[in-house]
């Protein structure tokens, strides 16, 4: 029997968040451009909890164990189709298929960055998904660029803080968020410098939205949450404007009747987009794009990872548990000894 490591596994193989526990698994053995790396903290994810109740269409590269980003130590490297760049003992942080959940995990060096010395590691683990969905959605799929106004539903999520921050650096005219209380509007303004928001719970966030903006509304809406959107954002949007998808949070079928005509009306683009999916090779190009821009600005301070709460890789189901209460602003992220 080869090596084996302590894992988050999942009893019966899916289930609530107490259905998760402390499992010993084997090491994993890097293969293609992979090496292994001893997991020093993982960051927690909504696909972690999709995947975790069975609803989420894991890629078939992807180990059973959970957990996509994390920051750790190069154990070992094996094989010539690694980086060169990437060598043992190097202090890295990065983006899996799958795995992270555990004391290794093994993982593309195409999808690796180095870790900055003025980051530690629980900041580091909490960048690569969230910053790289930021800005796939942002730049790649709703064609962002300088002076466009933007919205950002779920305003005190980790990835609309990152992709406030994006907006505010490359000058966009105007940032929207939406977000279930006062308090997390105000942390997005006053802390993050968005224009304004809206509290989804007390109002029409749409029409305030339009009021807000001379009812023009925004060049682009970024949509974590889904159906109970949909019709809001067709509103929303402003003519030629971007609807971004990335997920759906209150799911996938509309309760009420939607007006479809504001798509030709507005010349409105409504785009799916997914991160875990995608190939090796397109990873990579948004790892660069992330190491290129937005690193500078994590090491000089102008960028900020904000951490919810740091807990040990043992109290997995405390973790699960705090991010589906919807109370957090920021990353829940554990750590591994």
């Amino acid at each position: 029997m080869g090596e084996t490591m302590r894992a988050i596994g999942i009893k019966n193989g899916s289930g609530p968040a107490d259905a998760l526990f402390v499992d010993t698994i084997p090491k994993p053995v890097p293969k293609g451009s992979e090496v292994i790396v001893k997991v020093k903290a993982f960051g927690l994810n909504r696909m972690d909890l999709l995947q975790r109740e069975g609803k989420y269409p894991v890629p078939s590269q992807a180990p059973a164990t959970m957990g996509v980003e994390f920051s750790g130590i190069i154990e070992s490297r094996t094989n010539e189709d690694a980086e060169r760049s990437f060598k043992v003992g190097d202090e890295v942080f990065g983006l899996a298929y799958g795995g992270a959940y555990a004391e290794y995990v093994a993982v593309s060096t195409h999808m690796l960055l180095h870790k900055p010395k003025s980051l530690s590691w629980e900041q580091a683990a909490g960048i690569p998904e969230t910053w790289i969905t930021a800005s796939q959605a942002m730049y790649l799929v709703g064609e962002y660029s300088r002076g466009k106004s933007i919205l950002w539903h779920a305003g005190a999520s980790a990835v609309s803080i990152a992709g406030i921050q994006l907006s505010k650096a490359d000058g966009a005219s105007a940032i929207y968020v939406t977000a279930s209380s006062q308090e997390k509007i105000d942390f997005c303004v006053k802390e993050l410098g968005a224009t304004g928001g809206f509290n989804y719970r007390s109002g029409d966030w749409a029409q305030a939205l339009l009021q807000a903006t001379n009812g023009k509304g925004v060049d682009i809406i970024v949509d974590p949450v889904g159906q109970s959107y949909f019709q809001q954002d067709l509103i929303a949007g402003a003519r030629d404007g971007r609807i971004v998808s990335l997920g759906m949070m209150s799911g996938t079928r509309t309760d009420g009747p939607v007006d479809i005509g504001l798509f030709v009306a507005k010349r409105l683009r409504f785009e799916g987009s997914t991160l875990r999916s995608r190939d090796e090779a397109y990873q990579g190009r948004l790892r660069d794009t992330l190491q290129d821009h937005a690193l500078p600005k994590f090491v000089d301070g102008s960028f900020k990872v904000y951490i919810e709460k740091v807990l040990p890789f043992e109290r997995i189901v405390e973790a699960h548990k705090l991010m589906e209460s919807n109370q957090t602003r920021g990353k829940i992220i554990c750590t591994v000894d």
